[in-house]
């Protein structure tokens, strides 16, 4: 087979309704190999296109209505008057709904005579499953289709979509179906056409919100871009949300657009961690549906294990041809998302959830504490290793397969233990013990615990090079300290692990010229030899990396290296339109006077979109 190409996303236009979501060319027709309507972990159409006598529209404008809206703006000149000024002009508004796509398309002329042309709209059907889309070898299912005149129906095994239509009529002509919509339009005149789109796919394992969340800050007295992106990500969050049909009222945050549109237990946990500002309601229903799905039983071929939360949650198998990834449908391959839970239930209770909310959940924490310190028992340390070798080979945040390498570019083996995992494991067990004492429980072993893995990693951990002392990113199998300086760092401040005074040194490095691109925290240092300004974990800036390392520097009280690191955010989100991608580029800002795209980012990103409140909150002194 030839390779495929993972297809680019940093040009196109999305709107959401999660789990639907439309990709488009900023014209509004879907022929990239990213465009096309998708719902759930399936691409219904693959095409969309519209001709007015045969010729395309010529595209003027988009303009984004918020998440789940966006307008397009063409002129007709093939049909217009001869004039220099175009006269006639095709409005287009795209509505993604959950399960739904609506479109209006409003021809307003000024033309001195009657305008009477045919508009044909064309939808090309698809039902590839979305990780073919994404390997870039999606190909087409076989269908068939019902067609009667205003409405038509097409198929593919069980999954089905249903096209309808206020004026004009439906065909079947050349593996598409067409609509043929004949128009008149007279002097300051208008013609409105609304078509739409209803797909059905009855094995999808999570569905819509059952309501819109209605979040919203108060941006009072803060910078206008803060302001802007605050707003965008609230309203990218609400389109993220997702429950599970068994309780519909339990939502959590889907981990983005357009590949992760599920469950992921580090994504979902952090978003809902950062959004506790805003709402402890979705920290609290993220808490539960990940403990139902908690460990049970000891499983190497999904990574399962007693207390363990998970990483993921599909319909079907996740299966990457030629690179040796085959992941179960509920996949627990994750070294943080256990400690990251406990965080989470930690800080959800002292931002006020209901106690007899967190009171159901402290068997989970129990089971969770007890994952952890088994985890942790053989050589002191929270680590991971692919047990069946058809799983994920690093099993941090940073999740590539090159993401842990040495100074000198060498790639770390495994069993790893990343730093940053000890830090959150440290902070689980301090905060889980004042949760346990409130709750009538014995904290004092887990405040033990953490004493004893504090003393454990500053013995460890620490290394020397060109660049200062810092904590390496993770001891390898050896229990060597791998030696390149990271953004995983930033991720200790604020969680005890270490003191304050290699605090504030931590944060002089993330602060300093290697590391902070302008517009963010670099993932890796630009003195390393690996570093890549276009490498996933290897240079890039990820807006969420670099929010909780400003959290953490604001918790340490170095609010002058926070307030830098927000700026930069700050930068890049204006770069981006106010909608932060999952990454862009680590270029600096004195190379590139804009933040530069990674082509193959998802956005929205939950993650990326709770940045901005984080820095909103770091912005008013929280």
């Amino acid at each position: 087979m030839t390779p495929g190409r993972q297809p680019f996303l940093h040009d196109a236009v999305i709107a959401l309704h999660a789990p639907t979501q439309a990709w488009s060319r900023p014209d509004g027709a879907m022929t990239a190999p990213i465009d096309g309507l998708f719902h759930g972990d399936r691409r219904f159409a693959r095409g969309l296109r519209i001709e007015v006598e045969g010729e395309a529209p010529e595209a003027i404008a988009t303009s984004g209505r918020g998440a789940r809206t966006v307008g397009f703006d063409a002129v007709l000149r093939g049909v217009d008057d001869p004039s220099p000024d175009p006269h006639l002009r095709l409005g287009r508004e795209r509505t993604v709904g959950d399960g739904t796509l609506a479109e209006a398309l409003t021809v307003a002329s000024v033309v001195d005579r009657e305008v009477a042309a045919v508009l044909r709209l064309v939808v090309e059907p698809d039902f590839a499953p979305l990780q073919e889309v994404k390997s870039g070898h999606g190909r087409a299912a076989a269908w068939t289709a019902d067609v009667d005149g205003a409405s038509a129906v097409v198929a593919s095994g069980d999954a089905s979509f249903a096209l309808s239509t206020d004026a004009g009529t439906w065909s079947i002509e050349d593996g598409s179906l067409v609509l043929e919509w004949p128009f008149t339009v007279g002097p300051d005149g208008t013609a409105v056409l609304h078509w739409g789109m209803r797909v059905s796919d009855p094995g999808l394992v999570v569905q819509a919100a059952a309501h819109r969340a209605g979040w919203a800050v108060d941006t009072t007295g803060v910078d206008g871009r803060l302001a802007r992106w605050a707003a965008t990500a609230l309203d990218d969050l609400d389109a993220l949300r997702l429950a599970f049909p068994d309780h519909p009222g339990d939502d959590f945050l889907a981990a983005g657009a357009p590949w992760f549109f599920t469950l992921f237990g580090r994504d979902s946990l952090w978003a809902a961690r950062m959004m506790l500002p805003v709402d402890v309601g979705i920290a609290a229903s993220t808490l539960r549906v990940l403990a139902r799905l908690q460990g049970k039983a000891d499983n190497a071929e999904t990574e399962e294990e007693p207390g363990k939360i998970a990483h993921e949650l599909r319909a079907a198998p996740l299966r990457v041809s030629g690179g040796g990834l085959d992941l179960p449908p509920l996949y627990y391959g994750t070294v943080d998302a256990t400690a990251l839970w406990v965080c989470l239930l930690v800080d959800a209770w002292r931002a006020g959830m209901p106690r007899e909310e967190v009171a159901e959940l402290v068997p989970n924490l129990r089971a969770a504490l007890q994952w952890i310190a088994a985890a942790a028992a053989k050589d002191g340390f929270l680590s991971y290793f692919d047990r069946n070798g058809k799983g994920l080979s690093n099993q941090g945040w940073k999740d590539s397969g090159d993401s842990i390498q040495w100074r000198d570019g060498r790639l770390a083996k495994g069993p790893i233990a990343l730093c940053e995992a000890q830090g959150y494991a440290h902070e689980a067990a301090a905060g889980a013990a004042d949760l346990l004492d409130a709750f009538g429980g014995d904290g004092d072993q887990w405040r033990g615990w953490a004493a004893r893995l504090r003393e454990r990693f500053n013995e460890r951990f620490w290394v020397e090079t060109p660049e200062g002392r810092y904590p390496a990113i993770a001891l390898d199998r050896d229990g060597q300290a791998v030696d390149t300086l990271t953004s995983n760092i930033g991720h200790l401040l604020g969680t005890g692990i270490v003191d304050a005074a290699d605090e504030a040194a931590i944060a002089r490095l993330l602060a300093g010229e290697s590391m902070s691109s302008g517009y963010g925290v670099r993932t890796m240092s630009s003195g390393a030899a690996g570093f890549w300004p276009l490498s996933y974990h290897g240079g890039a800036v990820w807006a969420h990396d670099s929010a909780i390392i400003a959290h953490g520097m604001a918790r340490a009280g170095l609010r002058e290296e926070a307030a830098v690191v927000v700026e930069g955010l700050l930068h890049a989100a204006e770069g981006f339109g106010f909608r932060m991608p999952e990454l862009h580029a680590g270029f600096s800002r004195a190379e590139r006077d804009r933040p530069v795209p990674y082509p193959a980012a998802c956005r929205p990103q939950a993650w990326s979109a709770t940045a901005a409140i984080t820095c909103l909150q770091i912005a008013r002194g929280a």
